[in-house]
């Protein structure tokens, strides 16, 4: 008996301890998960683009320094006044401007991070014009916003002018990070490379350039044009081309000075562009103050001389005036070179338009994607449009910008159609979009995500006191040892059971 008891209470010890092994092990690995997250990361990205700069604060937990689909942008602030070139003659006054949307961004992140955030100022094509205009008072704004950061508590990385090229692939890098074509998560909670999901093409319409950046069908073939980006161990060949001086506020100019070289008065000039009845006066300066105009500078040229413009709103004679901004001949009919002599892959697949092309086609209640005929009679109805109508029609009057979407959107349609090749077949795969859940889709965020090496090849993703592999073999080796114990137990209970019984048999059988 005594041998029949001893396995039988070694077999239950060890029933009882793999059991509780299993639920110790599973309890410790769930919440060792949860105990490893510690807090969050920040990061604060300059955006400042020809005409203005936005301020972007990014966050991500912190135990995911190099995974992805977990940084957000949190916080937006518009620094008000124009954009850094602006500040060419007096760089010391950027300070005051840059404060309130500092001070903000104090408030929004914790005071003990402050010091492990990183800064980044990107530049763009106001300050490549200003750069190629007068390189010293490029510099000097520089070196005016390396001092101002100097004084802040965050960890500033510098401020740099970024060349086209870059900020076309940035943007193409965040419109597909925020809507998942990168990475996206399976059944089991882990990010894994999406089984063939395309990637979209972006058009960005800043106020001194616009990009065009997507994959086309056959990258090999267009080699010299395609920058190679690799993503979480992709390779992506990314064509794309910056234009400058084809952002929506240096064309604009362009065209004001195209008017005044074609008017016989010097002093007022019709806009076909402009709506109905609007009047202003602008200074030369205004629009032949910039590199884009200069070689349509008239003769006698005085800075602070006044143009009066007067809006007309013509539709048709508008468009006319808007073709002439684009050099249609230099590609000599040939397909793959739309305009400016550039070359070109014909479009393909899906593109989102953010910046300035969202807000035009916001201004013309139009959104997300729609096709080219509803854009075109909404144009031509938005054009048509006097004044004081327009007061009444838009959402968020401001008179800079009311002014001046009618020639956006037939800029737009020109550049699109004319300039890019896009049809009435291709034109509904344009999606008008400003930001994917709260992100704003701007080059901003692919520029963070490269500078901080947050596109790894690949991702680890949750960590765990154990690796999956050991979990998975402890958890087996305990439950089969259960169940081994288990199944003993049974086997001792049939067999002591049995022989209970067989002494009682015999008993009935054994006569007296």
């Amino acid at each position: 008996r005594m041998l029949t008891r001893t396995p039988s209470v070694v077999a239950q010890v060890f029933l009882l301890l793999s059991i509780v092994l299993v639920i110790a092990i599973a309890v410790i690995q769930i919440n060792q998960q949860q105990v490893l997250s510690p807090g969050l990361k920040y990061g604060i990205v300059l955006d400042a683009g020809s005409s203005r700069t936005t301020v972007y604060v990014y966050e991500w937990p912190a135990e995911k320094e190099n995974n992805t689909g977990v940084v957000s942008q949190t916080f937006k602030c518009n620094v008000k006044g124009p954009g850094i070139s602006s500040y060419e003659s007096s760089p010391g006054a950027l300070a005051k401007p840059l404060d309130d949307c500092l001070n903000k961004v104090k408030e929004r992140i914790p005071v003990h991070l402050h010091k492990n955030t990183s800064v980044y100022l990107g530049a763009t094509a106001g300050m490549r014009l200003l750069r190629l205009q007068n390189e010293s008072a490029a510099n000097e704004v520089l070196a005016s916003i390396q001092n101002y950061f100097r004084a802040q508590p965050f960890e500033f990385r510098g401020a740099q002018i970024i060349t086209g090229p870059e900020e076309g692939v940035y943007g193409w890098i965040t419109a597909n990070y925020l809507m998942g074509n990168f990475l996206e998560r399976n059944l089991w909670r882990t990010w894994v490379h999406p089984y063939r999901k395309e990637t979209m093409g972006a058009l960005d319409l800043g106020g001194a350039s616009t990009q065009i950046s997507f994959i086309p069908e056959d990258p090999e073939e267009h080699f010299n044009s395609t920058l190679q980006v690799k993503l979480y161990g992709y390779n992506y060949n990314v064509y794309t081309h910056s234009y400058q001086c084809y952002g929506r506020d240096e064309a604009e100019k362009r065209l004001l000075a195209l008017l005044l070289q074609k008017s016989n008065a010097s002093a007022n000039v019709d806009n076909p562009c402009y709506p109905q009845n609007y009047n202003t006066a602008l200074t030369m300066k205004y629009f032949f103050g910039s590199l884009c105009t200069q070689s349509l500078r008239p003769a006698n040229y005085y800075p602070n001389q006044l143009v009066n413009f007067h809006g007309t709103g013509d539709p048709g004679l508008c468009q006319e005036m808007v073709s002439l901004l684009f050099n249609f001949t230099a590609c000599r009919d040939r397909e793959d070179c739309p305009f400016n002599g550039i070359h070109q892959p014909k479009v393909k697949g899906n593109f989102v338009a953010f910046s300035g092309f969202y807000y035009t086609i916001n201004a013309l209640n139009l959104s997300g994607h729609f096709s080219l005929d509803d854009f075109n009679s909404s144009m031509w109805f938005f054009c048509s449009q006097s004044w004081t109508q327009l007061q009444v029609m838009l959402p968020k009057f401001e008179e800079i910008y009311a002014r001046s979407y009618c020639f956006s959107a037939n800029f737009i349609y020109y550049l699109l159609v004319h300039g890019y090749n896009f049809n009435a077949e291709t034109w509904p795969q344009i999606h008008f979009q400003k930001e994917v859940g709260n992100s704003s889709i701007a080059w901003s965020l692919g520029y963070m995500l490269s500078l901080t090496n947050m596109i790894p090849a690949e991702g680890k993703l949750i960590q765990l006191p154990l690796k999956p592999s050991l979990f998975a073999g402890l958890l087996v080796f305990l439950t089969a040892t259960a169940l081994l114990c288990l199944l003993f137990l049974v086997y001792l209970c049939i067999v002591s059971h049995h022989r209970k019984n067989i002494p009682r048999v015999e008993h009935v059988f054994i006569p007296e």
